[in-house]
């Protein structure tokens, strides 16, 4: 009688068990059923869409995203990835719903460089992130410190132009000096001095390095926790470990070279950027702002890697695009050497003036975008955009270079035409989502006006001073534009001319 209350006790559990097993897996296939995710292209086992990428990933982003949609759902081995593609998706993603997608997604390569998520471009969304980014602003980026910076500009493109001259007629290798140029500007305003390279460390290798490894799409363990081992095997982990550590030497000397040389003033106005946050961190003003010692890195490494990189790609496309285009050319020289005839150079006073200058550099960051994805962003919460149900957690990617491809937005999208600028509303400040250089929201880039006043002064200066050809007698029309992926894209080729000074 015993056994059969135990039998029949046990019966009953198994069959409770039972039934609540069922009832959670109905209810969990109910909840999947109601779900309405975005269309999606097939998938392997293991490593979902990931054999879909080409080496120029917004390029076959953009085929998957003509056949499958605006808004496009991918797995990149396990991790869900929401890829954008047109502008109204995009004001989706980066205004309706632009705090819910403000998160960035976590990456064991970035927070092992930027000293796991201190900075301001890479790090999660969170009230630190908030109070660097205003940081940031209010001391470097500002419109009044921007300004402030105007010498500083008008001596480094200066010493650009005189170096162009040093060449006589002989190759000029134009991508080495634009990145000369940026991060000389960026030295001198943030750091307080240029820093060459030291102890055989080539600084701009070293950049370029770190361009790569952020890519998207580097490390297979990032996306197949199973497939560790491959970035083993292949010494990611190791070259990962050795750039971080050659930068934070750099940064280390650095912070160093300023700890004694804060001013006793209370007066931020003729400090650089690292003096300035060494004294808010000696000061402690505000206890729930810990700016600490990796703190301080991390937001120079950003700084000297955003001022730097944009920048001087934006350049070499420009002055590439340009060459190129030689009727383009001329008419931009018409338009500078007309308005500053008589001068040795072009200052920024002279820039306001210069409408084909600025429709000329616009029409350049729409046909070679620097960051064509840019950065990969994240969902904080589960949310329905545009019909479809997207879970907490998605990484986000928008191809704003197939936006500013597309041609229902723009007539002969693939042509380099800067008129179509020219009487047009549309710019770069994230407002237009048909054309996002910058991005738009709370996570836009906050440098435009840094960028933008030191490229249209060096574009200014050097088509005012020179006429160009390419070597070997390479036709221009023939100049190669092929590009290099990483998180940005630079061209394959360094941009080799020979410069002729404009009588």
């Amino acid at each position: 009688m015993k056994m059969l209350e135990q039998y029949s006790t046990s019966l009953c559990f198994f069959s409770l068990f039972s039934v609540t097993v069922f009832l959670c897996k109905w209810l969990k296939i109910r909840k999947l059923v109601s779900k309405n995710p975005p269309p999606s292209p097939p998938k392997l086992p293991i490593i979902g869409n990931l054999h879909q990428l080409g080496s120029d990933p917004h390029i076959s982003l953009r085929s998957l995203a003509q056949k499958y949609g605006p808004l496009m759902l991918l797995e990149f081995g396990s991790i869900p990835v929401l890829v954008v593609s047109t502008a109204d998706a995009a004001r989706q993603i980066m205004k309706t719903y632009d705090l819910i997608f403000s998160d960035r997604p976590d990456s064991s390569i970035s927070n092992r460089i930027f000293y796991n998520g201190k900075d301001v471009a890479l790090a999660r969304y969170s009230e630190y992130w908030r109070k660097v980014k205003s940081t940031c602003v209010m001391q470097l980026l500002s419109k009044k410190r921007v300004d402030s910076f105007r010498n500083v500009r008008e001596e480094e493109v200066a010493l650009l132009i005189q170096n162009i001259e040093c060449s006589h007629s002989k190759i000029v290798n134009l991508s080495e000096l634009f990145s000369q140029l940026t991060s000389s500007v960026v030295c001198r305003v943030a750091l307080g001095r240029k820093y060459e390279s030291e102890k055989g460390i080539s600084y701009k290798k070293l950049l370029g390095e770190m361009t790569e490894l952020l890519g998207y799409f580097r490390s297979m363990g990032k996306y197949i926790p199973l497939l560790y081992f491959v970035d083993w095997l292949e010494g990611l982990k190791g070259k990962v470990d050795k750039i971080a550590n050659e930068i934070d030497a750099f940064l280390e000397g650095v912070v160093s070279d300023h700890q004694n040389a804060i001013a006793p003033d209370n007066t931020y106005a003729n400090k650089d950027f690292v003096s300035i946050l060494l004294e808010i961190q000696k000061e402690n003003i505000d206890s729930d702002f810990p700016i600490n010692r990796d703190c301080i890195k991390s937001v120079i490494l950003d700084m000297f890697f955003a001022g730097t990189e944009t920048p001087s790609t934006t350049l070499e496309w420009t002055i590439a695009a340009l060459i190129k285009n030689p009727d383009v050319m001329i008419k931009l020289q018409d338009e500078v050497r007309n308005i500053c005839k008589g001068k040795p150079k072009v200052l920024e006073s002279d820039l306001d003036e210069m409408h084909y200058l600025k429709a000329v550099i616009k029409e350049s960051m729409r046909l070679y975008i620097p960051a064509p994805l840019l950065l990969p962003r994240a969902a904080r919460e589960d949310v329905k955009v545009m019909g479809y149900d997207i879970k907490s957690g998605t990484q986000v990617l928008v191809n704003v270079w197939a936006i500013a491809r597309d041609p229902s937005l723009w007539d002969n999208p693939e042509e380099f035409r800067p008129e179509r600028f020219l009487n047009s509303r549309i710019d770069y400040k994230g407002l237009h989502y048909e054309y996002l250089p910058f991005g738009a929201g709370r996570r836009s880039c906050p440098g435009i006006r840094f960028a933008m006043v030191l490229n249209e002064l060096a574009i200014a200066n050097v088509v005012h001073k020179f006429d160009f050809k390419l070597p070997d007698g390479e036709r221009m029309v023939d100049l190669d534009m092929t590009g290099v992926t990483g998180i940005t894209v630079h061209k394959k080729f360094p941009l080799l001319v020979i410069a002729k000074p404009h009588v």
